[in-house]
């Protein structure tokens, strides 16, 4: 021992993992057991970053040697810090590394290696096991920037000091447990058992190496690096989701249209009317906040919620949607902002040209602006929003502390301050000009949306998870409270009707008095005819009430300008998402992002062009319900998402918001799409279609996608469901169907074998594709891990309606029994084993000869149906086929079957060419023939063989395969005719007797042949051909010795005996 550690006495061994990510956060710890050293981080990448080595195994297991300590000569020559590493000898004795290799980014890291330092570095996190990567910074990176990172769980002794020894395995960590996308962080593969054993069994610590190649670097080029991580701008529950839900929430309708509202609706209803709303948003805030805390949050939004939840079908469409809505309705806020604006001119007389293109000015100087502020990052973009609700909340408070200053000058336009008169007659509706509780209610809502506002920037929250339940409810309630306080304010100060003109003060008392404003001395009488000021006639009716009047106009620019900001910043941040999961390919350009947040430039300058588009319309009116229609088809599915994960009943499914509810989610989602055809009908309409359009898209385009969505989730709870209520259910002849074990090998070994089956079990039953892999049981289970994926692949992209069963066994006929016993589930079990025909039957070994009979004979003792097909051209066409293209699973073969092949680069032989072409003709339309039926004998399924005879529901397996052949589109031009022994002194009889059985089998037929000469001897060269065929398998055992034949019968069980052939000699020769 002593003599192996010579000259390093002082070494020691890491256990490093690698793992990939993109642009990583470092949180260094301390050690997580007392009396540990921290150590040093290096902040700059060394000179030589290792690389993965040219073994094929995903990870490697190295010696690493290490001083200990590094001198500090060699950190100051480096110009970096480095760890001091304070460990005994002893501690280190028999301690090795593992090394996990990103197989994708091994051109790269070669490249590196040979070229020096690079952006995406090595990272050791050398903290005892404790370290994490923050998961916020996974996904903010860009999309083709990969980083390499080392998980050093020995330097501070963490294995000894937990477990008392070293260990190989892995200790538990979020990464290992990571399934996701490349670019939003990788998951981190731990060794399974047996290729830890396979590295252990390779002896590594020969001379210093552990499976590298001389000359590799050792630990000591282990790069350490710590992302520069300033810059990176991170916003908390308050910043990030409280403030811009409350200003999206606050809109102008707080200003110019809630007194109107009032107005129509009384104190009363308008409560009614905003309670509704807040219903559904709330309902909606609760769906939000428990998807949101149901794993990790990236950046997306109301896209990501739903496509994580619901799959990319709905979440593409909605997503484009969503972020369409958003940009326009950038315009619509602006455009409201500018009308007011025009309206102060006005006033003041001081117009640049006339009002519409005003607007259109007015609208395309803020939209600029608001692009600068966008582009300038977010960091500018929330202290503007910081800025802009304190001059919401001050023209709010303005408001309420106008209500308690009543003016002499103000009576006359209707306001009075806190009268109970004027509290009682305006609590009831009063609805005019054919308004009506739900026109009113359509006009508030939009007032009400805006919740996603935060969840919308959720890649820059710092902790989405409890940012976003905890910022989305409260603003809602927030919000909402103010809406009715101001509801119940405006309700009590102002009537609905006032002439504005101080004559019609009252000096006389009057005795019969029906009005607020008579009871006060005022008569507005002749507001009947119309006035413009009241609840009912003046939009500017807060403005009227409050102490500074310019403080509320100062509150609807901040209103109107807050919503445009955070609409501009949630559009691209969403479009970004959807491009980033590639759902609609041309669009991916606008997935790249720039700077240290990721910034969506590109998705900020197309934002600014359809904003700039619908400003210079400068007519919204049509848009509008739209939009809002838009925003509640999210809203809904965001519900939906939720009761339908928890109607799936997915373990994956554990939100840590607990405080929804299924039923409620469902409600929310319904009363959402009330909603939409409340507001406009038509608009509704439309979103459907447009919804639906997408989705039927996305779906065509089946994008390579998985998200673990509760659809998948459902779909597998259906089939369990469905698999077990049919498992209870007894079998009838009725429903019998053909369920084939297909035994192909490899699928894409034997097509014309795996089309014919498909022919007729698509659509009608199961088909499996059975695979018997043989030989060393450790590669055979590594191969069939593997071929599992692979071909299941391969079958659903050439759309094969089967599965693929490999199971590993000492020979072929072991494999089969596997199959037949144990493929399946419940009722779904094969009942048919299809096996091609064994052309080399001659001149194969006779063992395998064998082993194909007794499959045979097993497939009858389980009482199998069996279907033998054989191709003069043969099968097989293995050996025509090259590597896998791991990219798409098809093989150079396969170009070869594709009509308008050019065929390989080397000319086939013709046999070859054969063999190629008869492996087509099952894929091609089948031209007007026959099928031939050679029913000789009956072969009805002996459980239900009196059923089948007696009902006439079933006319067994020779019979069934051809009607279910001739049912596809493919074969509908072929012909089904029947072949029957008999006599020839009654084939008429005979046929006759066939056609009536057919008949009652419902089974079309185009003729019946009777094969009247079938009991007739066979000819004296027919019996010689046979005999000399059979006689390499025959045992002679009359021209043996006694003990060697039963030696050889023992041992050669297959061979023919004389008595077994004279036997059978009268059924052979009949």
């Amino acid at each position: 021992m002593e003599g192996k550690q010579s000259g390093s006495a002082e070494q020691k061994t890491v256990t490093e993992l690698k793992a990939v990510s993109e642009e990583p956060y470092l949180e260094d710890k301390d050690a997580a057991a007392g009396g540990a050293e921290p150590a040093v981080a290096v902040d700059d990448v060394l000179s030589r970053p290792l690389g993965p080595t040219p073994s094929q195994s995903r990870f490697q297991v190295d010696l690493v040697t290490e001083g200990f300590g590094r001198p500090a000569e060699a950190a100051e020559k480096a110009g970096r810090e480095v760890s001091m590493l304070g460990k005994s000898s002893e501690e280190a004795k028999g301690r090795f590394r593992v090394n996990f290799v990103d197989p994708s980014a091994g051109d790269e890291t070669s490249g590196e290696s040979g070229g020096g330092s690079s952006e995406g570095g090595n990272v050791s996190l050398q903290n005892g096991g404790d370290a994490m990567l923050n998961e916020g910074s996974l996904h903010s990176g860009g999309r083709h920037h990969h980083h390499h990172y080392y998980y050093d769980t020995h330097t501070s002794t963490y294995y000894l000091r937990t477990f008392g020894h070293n260990t190989m395995d892995a200790v538990p960590r979020i990464d290992h447990y990571r399934h996701t996308a490349a670019d939003l962080g990788e998951k981190l593969i731990r060794p399974s058992l047996a290729e830890l054993h396979d590295e252990l069994d390779k002896e590594p610590f020969e001379e210093g190496y552990a499976n590298r190649e001389e000359g590799m670097p050792t630990g000591e080029a282990v790069a350490t690096y710590i992302p520069d991580s300033k810059g990176i701008v991170k916003f908390g529950w308050i910043k990030g989701v409280l403030v811009r839900c409350m200003l999206n929430i606050w809109g102008v309708m707080l200003f110019i249209r809630l007194s109107w509202i009032v107005g129509q609706a009384g104190i009363g209803l308008s409560v009614v009317v905003i309670a509704v709303a807040a219903v559904v948003t709330t309902f909606t805030g609760l769906s939000t906040s428990a998807i949101a805390t149901n794993g990790f949050v990236r950046g997306g939004g109301a896209y990501y919620l739903i496509s994580r939840s619901l799959g990319p079908e709905f979440g593409g469409a909605i997503g484009l949607i969503f972020a369409f809505a958003n940009a326009v309705a950038v315009a619509m806020y602006v455009v409201g902002f500018a009308e007011t604006v025009v309206e102060l001119l006005k006033e003041n007389g001081t117009m640049m040209v006339d009002e519409m293109n005003d607007i259109r000015i007015i609208g395309t100087i803020t939209v600029v602006l608001l692009l600068g502020i966008s582009i300038a990052g977010m960091e500018w973009e929330a202290k503007a929003q910081i800025v802009l609700l304190v001059i919401l909340i001050l023209a709010i408070g303005d408001f309420v502390i106008g209500t308690f200053i009543p003016l002499d000058n103000k009576k006359p336009k209707g306001f009075f301050g806190y009268k109970a008169e004027i509290f009682m007659e305006n609590f009831g509706p009063d609805f005019r000009n054919e308004e009506t509780f739900f026109s009113v209610f359509a006009i508030f809502f939009p007032a009400a949306t805006g919740i996603l506002a935060g969840a919308n920037i959720s890649g820059d929250l710092a902790d989405p998870q409890s940012a976003i339940p905890k910022g989305t409810l409260l603003a809602i309630l927030i919000t909402t409270l103010v809406y009715i306080g101001i509801a119940v304010s405006v309700g009590s100060c102002v009537v609905r009707d006032a002439t504005g003109n101080i004559n019609n003060t009252i000096i006389t008392e009057l005795t019969n008095c029906t009005t607020a404003a008579c009871k006060l001395n005022y008569d507005f009488s002749s507001c009947q005819t119309g006035c413009q000021y009241g609840l009912m006639n003046n939009f500017q009716v807060m403005s009227m009430v409050s102490g500074f009047a310019p403080l509320i106009s100062a509150g609807i620019f901040s209103a109107t300008l807050s919503s445009a900001l955070a609409s501009f910043v949630s559009a691209p941040k969403i479009f970004q998402a959807l491009c980033k999961d590639n759902i609609y390919p041309g669009f991916l350009m606008f997935a790249k992002g720039y700077g240290k947040n990721n910034e969506p430039l590109r998705g900020y300058l197309l934002t600014f062009l359809i904003a700039l588009g619908f400003i210079l319309i400068a007519e919204l009116n049509i848009i509008a319900p739209i939009i809002s229609n838009f925003f509640l088809a999210s809203y809904a599915l965001i519900n939906f998402s939720v009761f339908h994960a928890s109607l799936a009943k997915s373990p994956g499914w554990r939100p840590a918001f607990k405080y929804y509810n299924m039923w409620i989610s469902l409600v929310g989602a319904i009363l959402c799409c009330i909603v939409m055809f409340v507001i406009n009908w038509w608009a509704a309409l439309l979103t459907y279609v447009i919804v639906l359009g997408l989705y039927i898209y996305v779906t065509y385009k089946k994008p390579d996608v998985n998200w673990g969505s509760s659809t998948q989730a459902l779909t597998y709870l259906n089939a369990l469901q469905h698999s077990i209520r049919l498992s209870g259910v007894e079998d009838h002849v009725k429903n019998f169907r053909p369920q084939c074990l297909i035994m192909t090998g490899a699928p894409n070994s034997r097509p014309a074998l795996l089309h014919l089956v498909h022919a007729f079990t698509k659509n009608v039953g199961l088909m499996i594709c059975g695979h018997v892999h043989m030989g060393s049981q450790r590669q055979a289970v590594k191969e069939r891990l593997s071929d599992l994926a692979k071909y299941q692949q391969w079958l659903i992209k050439n759309k094969m309606k089967a599965f693929y069963a490999p199971v590993h066994a000492e020979d072929l006929r072991d494999g089969g029994q596997y199959l037949m016993q144990a493929a399946g589930l419940g009722r779904m079990r094969p009942n048919t084993l299809v096996l091609g025909f064994k052309r080399n039957w001659r001149q194969a070994d006779i063992r395998d000869v064998e082993t194909y009979i007794n499959l045979l004979h097993d497939a009858f003792d389980i009482q199998y149906g069996v279907v033998v097909i054989r191709l003069k051209e043969g099968l097989d066409i293995s050996h025509l086929q090259g590597q896998e293209d791991e990219e798409d699973g098809k093989t150079p073969t396969q170009s070869l079957l594709k009509k308008g092949s050019k065929g390989p680069s080397s000319p086939l032989n013709l046999a070859d060419q054969r063999l190629l072409d008869a492996t087509t003709q099952f894929q091609k339309k089948q031209s007007k023939s026959n099928i031939d039926v050679w029913w000789l004998f009956d072969d009805g399924d002996a459980m239900f063989s009196d059923t089948v005879l007696n009902s006439g529901q079933n006319a067994g397996l020779t019979l069934l395969i051809p009607y279910l052949l001739t049912s596809k589109k493919k074969w509908k031009d072929c012909k089904i005719r029947v072949f029957i022994g008999g006599k020839i002194n009654r084939i008429d009889r005979d046929r006759r007797a066939m056609a009536t059985l057919l008949s009652k089998f419902r089974i079309d037929f185009s003729d019946i042949m009777v094969l009247g000469d079938i009991n007739m001897k066979p000819k004296i060269e027919n019996i010689t051909a046979f005999e000399e065929m059979i006689e390499p398998f025959r045992l002679h055992e009359d021209d043996k010795e006694q003990e060697i034949a039963d030696k050889m019968k023992e041992s050669e069980p297959w061979r023919i005996t004389d008595n077994e052939l004279e036997l059978h000699k009268t059924k052979m020769l009949l």
